[in-house]
């Protein structure tokens, strides 16, 4: 007999695609989805997870508790940074969460809750993890200060119906310094008159010229949804998804434009959001780490 329950349902999507095979090798880029399926399932172990499937290249597990399985996401990635490098590829992992209806039958797994987060890791960008709004929506503390504070804009994320909301990873602790102390490192970012952190508390921050985004950009050469800045164990990283790039100086290094790529941001410097981060221009963002 069939099961109907309410669950925050994880779907990690971890293919070993065409584009790793061939830069990797067919055999290397299977072990690399191997790697991260047990990194993956490792994750879910520690926070509760219950696994409905487990496959090479696709994990399911279901949650009780929506906390848990966010904390499950963060980890997941966390672990899957922590893996070699793939001759700078990046690992194809994708995680979905949403909380809805699961049917539980014992040999299948089916129901809205398991569709919309498979449709949601499917939105994602590789070593990214998503969560719907019904899901940010039970969150405690802990785990809602991983989540960006903007939903996620675009056509993909129109046509799916939900709000959909990034998910950062936690903040890791050095061990060089007593435990007790903290990494306490925050990224400052100021445009115009506005000031704003990424920290452990906003792990992710957006910049474009919707606005829905934590920094909104109203120069016409920006795109929508520019760029995202997340606080990542290797720093503070900007990806770019936009159609013009983002130019960005780092204190008196010559300009560099990042066209879908990311890069680290050290020290201090400007951001050009489509445009040359050396014009004298209103809408630049500075940044510094403080």
């Amino acid at each position: 007999m069939s099961e109907r329950k309410n669950l925050c349902v994880f779907v990690a999507l971890h293919p070993s695609d065409g584009q790793l095979a061939a830069q990797l090798g067919e055999q290397e880029a299977l072990h690399a989805a191997e790697r991260c399926a047990n990194r993956i399932e490792r994750a879910l172990a520690a926070h509760s997870g219950q696994i409905l499937v487990a496959e090479t290249d696709t994990t399911v597990a279901v949650f009780e508790r929506c906390d848990s399985a966010v904390l499950a996401a963060s980890d997941a990635l966390q672990r899957i940074h922590g893996l070699p490098p793939l001759r700078g590829a990046r690992q194809p992992v994708r995680i979905g969460l949403h909380y809805g209806v699961v049917d539980l039958d014992g040999g299948r797994t089916a129901g809205e809750g398991i569709t919309l987060a498979t449709q949601i890791g499917n939105l994602c960008e590789p070593e990214q993890a998503l969560a719907s709004a019904a899901v940010t929506m039970l969150l405690g503390g802990a785990a809602r200060a991983l989540l960006g504070t903007r939903a996620l804009g675009g056509p993909a994320f129109a046509r799916l119906g939900v709000q959909v909301f990034s998910i950062g990873l936690r903040s890791p602790l050095i061990t060089s310094i007593p435990a007790a102390a903290r990494v306490s490192q925050r990224l400052r970012l100021r445009h115009q008159q506005d000031v704003l952190f990424v920290e452990e508390h906003r792990p992710v921050l957006l910049l474009g010229r919707e606005l829905g985004n934590d920094i909104t950009i109203m120069d016409p050469r920006a795109s929508r949804q520019h760029a995202r800045i997340e606080r990542r164990r290797e720093g503070f990283v900007l990806f770019d998804q936009s159609t013009n790039g983002t130019f960005i100086t780092l204190d008196n290094e010559a300009e560099r434009c990042i066209k879908q790529d990311r890069i680290v941001l050290n020290g201090q410097g400007r951001i050009g959001c489509g445009f040359s981060a050396n014009e004298v221009e209103r809408d630049l963002v500075f940044f510094d780490i403080v």
